[in-house]
């Protein structure tokens, strides 16, 4: 089974705990469509976990963006490298944890991941004339910062599904729950990706409790939260 998810941001344990709910086993792949890092207290453990993981396809989001800069403006500062690595330490609560292999491997991130019957970004794409531009034609900005492409009557019609993240489903829904946005005609409740022309994936961990993700092939959603 494919899997995709967003926005966990460093919490560590309630991942775990939902790999653990979906059997998450060796067949499967896990999309992680960026905010790995920041706000939770295990960013660093978290990301190592992932960089390990051979079935999981992480891209970049406006958080690995934010700390790249911060890496590159330091790097531009001295040529010192344990003193950089150091103030990267501080950047994040387990930075005691944090390696250069790490720091390569979330410099290496792309800012978008297609399949065939998905496109999987941060934040959104931009819609021109009722259908998507294309990620490569888009700045990294624009991928991983948009606050548009969430709007419900945003809804384009043709392309591949869009998968994304970024701003907490529950400031447009009041719910922590992931929003599926059915194509025109398509059935109620289908389990085909193709029938839906968006996803949103941010159940707002940090602010809910609740982290979830969607089983692609089936279009079901699955949810944990720190109360059970």
């Amino acid at each position: 089974m494919d899997y995709c998810i967003s926005d966990i941001h460093g919490y560590y344990d309630l991942f775990c705990r939902l790999l653990d709910k979906i059997r998450f086993g060796g067949g499967d792949r896990l999309f992680v469509l960026g905010d790995i890092i920041d706000k939770g207290l295990h960013s660093v453990r978290l990301a190592k976990l992932l960089f390990s993981m051979p079935q999981a396809v992480c891209i970049a989001g406006n958080h690995e963006y934010d700390f790249l800069k911060f890496y590159r403006a330091l790097m531009m500062q001295t040529e010192d490298y344990e003193q950089v690595l150091r103030e990267l330490r501080g950047y994040f609560a387990d930075g005691a944890l944090l390696d250069w292999e790490t720091v390569d491997a979330i410099d290496l991130l792309p800012f978008s991941v297609e399949e065939a019957s998905f496109i999987g970004v941060h934040a959104g794409l931009p819609v021109q004339g009722g259908r998507l531009v294309p990620p490569a034609s888009c700045r990294a900005e624009q991928l991983v910062y948009d606050r548009k492409f969430k709007e419900p009557d945003i809804l384009p019609q043709g392309g591949k599904c869009v998968l994304f993240g970024h701003t907490p489903v529950r400031y447009l829904t009041g719910e922590d729950r992931i929003l599926l946005y059915p194509r025109a005609g398509a059935p109620r409740g289908s389990g085909d990706i193709a029938d839906y022309c968006k996803v949103h994936l941010d159940t707002g961990v940090s602010l809910s409790g609740v982290l979830g993700c969607i089983c692609l092939d089936t279009c079901r959603c699955f949810y944990v939260n720190d109360g059970l």
